[in-house]
């Protein structure tokens, strides 16, 4: 609940405020009463042939949220608890079929930011880490001048697509840059039903759900590949999963499922990554096994290393790994607490087989607790499944805006 719930006089700004971004007109500066936990520094712009391209420097990383709307045709972009910096405007360039920047104020604390454009169009937005040298996160904005067919039904989000930050180039062919591969891992399958709920839903079936949707969004991405574990009704033994991953040379790897407790009030959703007993326990297998071993641990095989030299290859990666998959997994946290209620409010440890990879970052998301009647019921529905995989999304985003690998998209300066 915001803390501007309470009070007529707060809810009074708040109808003037949305009247006013709702309504146009020029620029408006969120007042000094408002909860804001970053600012919007600046705004550059530029137009080529095939795109006009808005850059926003933003002190921190953030949830930002862009749909398109119709009659007129707009670009809405949503920044949530951020201040413009007084003084700050967005040049529209010659040639750009946006017609004028507007910004106004969201919900009391967020900020909104309108692109007035010519016609129908398919903006792509990414969020990129500080260039070498700045500290501004950026948040780049890519409108095609090519308009595209007005659809029929109600305007929905157009799929966040990754492009460069150059401000005087069109965006570079995908074939210059490493996709991120994210490995899916929808828990259960096939014999394995997984924990069933009061009403008879199966584990395995919704968190496939959760899974499929998931590698859709991903798909729709630009820079990222999905790569699906299971994407269908079939039992795959925990170790070949990661087996699988590590084959297909997956960046991150994300297991979907639902809690259980013999307690049905028990709610909420969780994230978990590897404790350290299960990660010293991997390392003894894998040192065990090094002989036979083809794997690879930062790009160095540990097969024909003596003892002394595999363990400290294996005790350097699982370090960072582990470091990796706990800040992966509290920007995924943090995202399902916006839409579910957080069972922990710090990312949980324990010694999942499936997240034992010494070199991939990995989580296991417990969705919401499918023993709880009313939980079972929502993970049922199309829109939570839907929310959850969007949530995870948006940690990836965050996760690979701080954590950029070079090669690919988001080491983009």
């Amino acid at each position: 609940m915001s803390i501007y719930d309470n009070g007529s006089e707060l809810h009074a700004r708040r109808r003037f405020l949305t009247q006013l971004v709702i309504g146009g007109g020029g620029l408006l500066l969120l007042p000094s009463w408002a909860v804001a936990s970053q600012r919007l520094q600046a705004v550059r712009s530029s137009a080529n042939k095939e795109n006009s391209r808005f850059v926003f420097d933003l002190e921190a990383p953030l949830d930002y949220k862009m749909f398109t709307l119709e009659h007129p045709h707009r670009v809405v972009l949503d920044l949530p608890r951020t201040q413009l910096v007084p003084g700050v405007s967005a040049r529209v360039p010659d040639g750009s079929v946006v017609q004028r920047v507007r910004f106004g104020v969201q919900n009391g604390y967020d900020l909104r930011v309108v692109l007035d454009v010519s016609g129908p169009v398919e903006p792509r937005v990414l969020l990129l880490p500080p260039a070498e040298g700045t500290a501004s996160y950026r948040l780049v904005v890519d409108i095609p001048h090519r308009s595209v067919p007005v659809m029929t039904q109600a305007p929905a989000q157009a799929p966040a697509k990754a492009v460069s930050d150059s401000s005087t180039s069109a965006p570079q062919q995908s074939s210059a840059f490493r996709d991120l591969v994210i490995a899916i891992d929808a828990g259960h399958g096939g014999r394995d039903p997984g924990a069933i709920g009061p009403a008879g839903t199966r584990e395995k079936d919704v968190v496939l759900a959760i899974s499929r949707r998931l590698r859709d969004l991903i798909a729709a991405e630009r820079g990222l590949t999905p790569l699906m574990i299971r994407d269908s009704d079939i039992f795959i033994p925990l170790r070949e999963r990661t087996n699988i991953a590590r084959r297909n040379g997956a960046d991150l790897f994300i297991s979907v499922h639902a809690d259980a407790f013999h307690n049905r009030s028990a709610r909420g959703a969780s994230v978990y990554c590897l404790s350290t007993r299960g990660a010293s326990s991997e390392a003894a297998r894998w040192l065990a096994e090094r002989e036979n071993a083809a794997d690879l641990v930062g790009g160095v095989s540990i097969a024909h290393q003596d003892e002394v030299v595999a363990s400290v290859l294996l005790d350097l990666a699982q370090t960072k790994t582990l470091e990796n998959s706990l800040d992966l997994g509290d920007r995924v946290l943090r995202r399902l607490g916006y839409v579910a209620h957080l069972h922990k409010s710090e990312v949980q440890q324990a010694g999942f087989i499936v997240l034992r990879s010494p070199d991939i970052p990995s989580i296991l998301v417990e969705s919401a607790f499918i023993s709880n009647p009313a939980e079972e019921r929502r993970l049922r529905t199309a829109a939570y499944q839907q929310q959850v995989a969007e949530a995870i999304l948006k940690g990836i985003h965050s996760y690979y805006a701080a954590r950029a690998p070079s090669g690919t998209r988001y080491a983009m300066a």
